[in-house]
């Protein structure tokens, strides 16, 4: 005896925990209230994600996954360039982020920053994106921080601590771009005042 086909999409559950996130926060988040406003019932939601904890995370992995694959696509089109994962990742961020993506981010790294299981996604995308750009670069720390340039000025747009006008944005990219061609020297710090 064959199953009936399941008709539920997995990506319109996803689809529906994201808005949800985003109006409500992540942290009121229930797998009754994606239901509902995927328009299917609770029980076909169980079905795929036995808890909320399982739901989230699936979120997580397809944001990290569509991020990663929006990068890797503009990897193949700069080409073989020195520096491509940097140079890559600088150029994903002059997309600016939407009102819903920012309500969702936030929404998630209030989860994320709470919950060990849910972080460690998040966790496993920075080691490869950071191992990546380490080996993909001919000048590493000019490379690796350019990276922690464009990822702070990510995360303060991200929390909503701040937002910076559009053409000083983009200023500010180019001149993280500068970064990546850098090789800084080298310097021991023993003392806090011997770092300045």
């Amino acid at each position: 005896m064959v199953g009936r086909p399941r008709s539920i999409d997995r990506e319109a559950v996803l689809d529906a925990a994201q808005a949800v996130a985003a109006r409500d926060g992540a942290g009121h988040l229930t797998l009754e209230s994606v239901a509902i406003e995927a328009g299917i019932s609770k029980a076909s939601v169980l079905y795929d994600y036995k808890t909320k904890q399982a739901l989230m995370k699936a979120v997580i992995e397809r944001r990290i996954a569509t991020e990663n694959n929006r990068i890797e696509e503009i990897e193949q089109h700069l080409g073989p360039v020195p520096n491509v994962a940097i140079r890559a990742r600088l150029s994903s961020e002059l997309q600016e982020l939407s009102d819903e993506d920012r309500k969702v981010a936030l929404s998630l790294c209030a989860v994320v920053s709470q919950d060990a299981d849910l972080r460690r996604p998040v966790q496993d995308m920075f080691a490869r994106r950071i191992a990546h750009v380490m080996e993909t670069s001919d000048k590493p720390r000019g490379s690796i921080l350019a990276f922690l340039a464009v990822e702070g000025l990510k995360s303060l747009e991200w929390l909503g601590l701040h937002q910076w006008p559009s053409e000083e944005r983009k200023r500010l990219l180019s001149e993280i771009r500068w970064l990546v061609d850098q090789e800084p020297e080298e310097r021991a710090c023993d003392k806090v005042t011997d770092c300045y």
